[in-house]
């Protein structure tokens, strides 16, 4: 059984700096995949970062390259998301998901349900 833990989430100002970290269970170890999400109010679920369980390939979206780094630590199934110069675009509820690196578009590796509670992050100007 999946299951995702997210903690990090808070409410820092423009430029500042938060990590995430998703604290995982049940993935896939091989051909895995964990992502980032995030919705902000009224707006649809989009795509942050991701990364591949096997061989730590990453994949972001071009709104957060140069500013976010995925990375993780397989020993201790965690999964961390650092957020620099972050800006007030950047404030939504972040979800890490856990998917299968099935090749594609990044995006499309997560349709099997497997979420986590999600931690709000809050960027004021």
């Amino acid at each position: 059984q999946v299951r995702l833990v997210e903690s990090g989430g808070g409410s820092v100002q423009a430029g500042g700096s938060l990590r995430l970290t998703c604290a995982a269970s049940g993935y896939t170890r091989s051909s895995g995949a964990i992502g980032w999400f995030r919705q902000a109010p009224g707006k649809q679920r989009e795509g942050v970062a991701a990364i591949t369980t096997g061989g730590g390939s990453t994949f972001y979206a071009d709104s957060v390259k140069g500013r976010f780094t995925i990375s993780r630590d397989i020993p201790r199934d965690t999964f961390y998301l650092q957020m620099n110069s972050l800006k007030s675009e950047d404030t939504a509820m972040y979800y890490c998901g856990a998917g299968l690196a099935a090749g594609g578009s990044w995006r499309d590796w997560f349709p099997f349900g497997y979420w986590g509670q999600g931690t709000q992050v809050t960027v004021s100007s």
